[in-house]
C-alpha cells in the first residue's frame, strides 16, 4: 500500500496558542488532537495539556542525559496509541541524530497505526513492539539498557511491570503515571490487615470504595519505597489539576546509586501493617539487607 503524504497546510499565525514552534502539525492532526482545518476542541486541548504537562518533566531528564554524550534511548510502557512517544520525538529526538524511542503496547491494531505512522512521518528512530511489558524484557527488539522508561496510565500492575523492566534494563530515570490500582485493595479486602483489624483504622476499608482508594494510596507509597530502596531519588506531584484527570499522580524516579536501607525497612513494616506480605515474593522482592548502602 502507498504511503499517504501528511501536510500541514494551515498558517502559523492561525494555530491555537498552545501549539509549541516548530511541532509538527501533520502529526497533530493524524493523532486527531488538531482538526483538520487546525483547530483545538476541548478534548483535544485537556489531552494536550496533559502530554505537554508531563513532556517538561522528560525534557529536563533528556537535556541533562544527553550533556553527558551517547544515544539516548527511551522506553514507553502501555503506549496506547502513542501520543507520548510521538510528541517527545517530535519535540526533542527529531532534531538529534542518535537515540530512539520504543513503544510497547499489547493491542496489535494500535502498534500497526503507530509504525505507519512513524513511517508517513519519517520518524524512523521509533519503534513499536507488540508485546506486554512482562515479555519485553525478552524481546530482541530492545537494546539492553534503557534511559529513560515512562508509563502514561498503565492500569493495576502494569505499573510495577514497567518498574520491574526499568530496574532490569538499569534505566537512569522513569516517568510514571500510575492507573486503576486494584492488587492492593484485593489484598486488603481479603486479609483486612489483621493487624489493624480490631482497631477504628479498619474503618478505613470497611467501604469498597474506601477500600481501592486507600489501596491505590498504599500501592504508590510502596512503589516509591522500592524504587528508594534500589536506589532512586523519588520525586511525587501532580500532573495535572485535578478538574482534568482523576488519575493524577506523576512519580519521577533519577538512579543515583544510593540504595536507601530506611526505606526498604519502612516497606517491610508497611507491608507487615497491612497483611500483605505476600507481596514481598511477587511486588517487592527485596530484603532489608540488600538494601544498606544508606541510611
Amino acid at each position: 500500500m502507498k504511503n499517504k503524504k501528511i501536510t500541514s497546510a494551515v498558517a502559523v499565525s492561525e494555530l491555537p496558542p498552545e501549539i509549541r514552534p516548530g511541532q509538527s502539525i501533520g502529526l497533530l492532526k493524524e493523532l486527531h488532537i488538531l482538526t483538520r482545518d487546525g483547530k483545538l476542541n476541548q478534548d483535544s486541548r485537556r489531552k494536550l495539556k496533559q502530554v505537554y504537562h508531563l513532556y517538561q518533566f522528560i525534557e529536563k531528564i533528556l537535556s541533562e542525559l544527553s550533556a553527558s554524550g551517547g544515544a539516548l534511548t527511551l522506553a514507553d510502557h502501555g503506549a496506547g496509541k502513542s501520543y507520548l512517544g510521538f510528541i517527545v520525538y517530535d519535540l526533542f529526538f527529531k532534531t538529534l541524530q542518535t537515540g530512539a524511542i520504543y513503544g510497547i503496547e499489547t493491542r496489535a491494531e494500535l502498534v500497526q497505526k503507530s509504525r505507519v505512522l512513524a513511517q508517513e512521518l519519517g520518524f524512523n528512530r521509533m519503534h513499536f513492539l507488540n508485546v506486554s511489558v512482562v515479555d519485553s524484557l525478552a524481546s530482541p527488539l530492545l537494546p539492553a539498557q534503557v534511559d529513560i522508561v515512562t508509563a502514561l496510565h498503565a492500569c493495576d500492575t502494569a505499573t510495577d511491570d514497567a518498574i520491574d523492566f526499568a530496574l532490569q534494563k538499569k534505566a537512569k530515570a522513569l516517568v510514571l503515571v500510575p492507573c486503576c490500582q486494584a492488587e492492593v485493595a484485593r489484598s486488603l479486602g481479603q486479609s483486612r490487615a489483621l493487624a489493624l483489624s480490631r482497631t477504628p483504622l479498619a474503618e478505613l476499608w470497611r467501604h469498597p470504595l474506601h477500600t481501592r482508594e486507600l489501596g491505590s494510596q498504599i500501592t504508590n507509597v510502596l512503589r516509591c519505597l522500592y524504587l528508594e530502596a534500589c536506589g532512586y531519588q523519588v520525586t511525587v506531584t501532580e500532573l495535572v489539576g485535578w478538574e482534568h484527570s482523576m488519575k493524577n499522580e506523576l512519580i519521577i524516579a533519577r538512579f543515583t546509586g544510593q540504595r536507601k536501607r530506611s526505606a526498604a525497612q519502612r516497606l517491610h513494616a508497611i507491608l507487615a501493617e497491612f497483611g500483605l506480605n505476600d507481596l514481598l515474593h511477587t511486588r517487592f522482592r527485596l530484603s532489608v539487607d540488600n538494601a544498606a548502602d544508606t541510611a
